[in-house]
């Protein structure tokens, strides 16, 4: 695992979307060829799209070959209701993009059968050919997509009761009225974001801190799911001076005795698997 420290959270956002675009370019998507991407939702990642769209417009990265699939929805919010993930999606990315629509899918969460559309998701995931690159945020108590605390660590797909925690940190988002927040969600499981080629978390803010301590420096834990990823052999997180506030200097200090190495992730006309596999 790897620990990217930068200096704040729109260096992590920069950071993040040079890597996704040095990976799509790298990996030179065809026809016969699809770059798939695993997506997140929420203000973490906000920014990294706002960037790709910069690198779009610039003609650095395209999406025309890129499959997506994104982590979680609602249950029962209207698609174009502004909080819903696929209304966050369409208005803050995809639409300022050159992807074709067929090949953003966002699990929906006003399905009739909510079981069916949680295992037909695992499957056009395995029919895409597996996710490449799988990008999430965290929550303040270490859940990565809607796996709440107590997770499954092999869990797949599926429907999700939200923990109370979350209702809380999601209110703002509806006006501060907790009734108003969806109690259940679709979300890939723990097992799912597991299965990609490699996983991309992004971690900013002190509310985050205890968090990414947990996940850095203890066990792993299906209270803190996103202490999963010490067992991938290709994590990176990629977080803020503030997200460190809970880890010890001797931890903080190696990775970013890293830094130059870090830094070529990210340089044009560098080859990637060089420095990937350096732990």
């Amino acid at each position: 695992m790897r620990l990217v420290i930068l200096e704040s959270a729109s260096a992590v956002s920069e950071w993040a979307a040079k890597y996704v675009a040095k990976r799509i370019n790298d990996f030179n998507p065809g026809p016969d060829k699809y770059f798939v991407l695993g997506l997140p939702t929420g203000s973490t990642p906000y920014q990294m799209y706002q960037k790709l769209i910069e690198y779009y417009k610039a003609g650095k990265v395209s999406f025309k070959y890129v499959k997506t699939f994104n982590m979680d929805e609602y249950v029962n919010l209207p698609r174009d209701h502004p909080e819903s993930y696929h209304w966050y999606m369409w208005n803050n990315f995809f639409k300022h993009i050159d992807i074709d629509p067929k090949n953003a899918h966002i699990l929906d969460g006003n399905a009739k059968d909510l079981v069916a559309e949680c295992n037909n998701y695992e499957k056009e995931i395995e029919e895409a050919g597996g996710i490449e690159l799988f990008i999430g945020g965290i929550g303040p108590d270490g859940h990565i997509a809607f796996n709440e605390p107590g997770s499954s660590l092999v869990s797949r797909t599926r429907v999700k009761t939200l923990a109370q925690d979350t209702l809380e940190a999601n209110a703002r988002f509806f006006g501060n009225d907790i009734s108003k927040v969806p109690k259940q969600a679709l979300t890939v499981g723990v097992g799912t974001v597991m299965d990609a080629k490699e996983v991309m978390i992004l971690i900013t803010g002190t509310h985050k801190a205890f968090a990414l301590y947990k996940a850095i420096e203890e066990g792993v834990n299906h209270m803190w799911t996103v202490s999963a990823f010490q067992q991938h052999p290709h994590t990176l997180m990629i977080c803020d001076e503030d997200a460190t506030l809970e880890l010890r200097v001797k931890t903080v200090k190696y990775f970013k005795a890293l830094s130059d190495v870090h830094q070529k992730l990210i340089k044009e006309n560098e080859p990637l698997e060089k420095y990937r596999t350096i732990h």
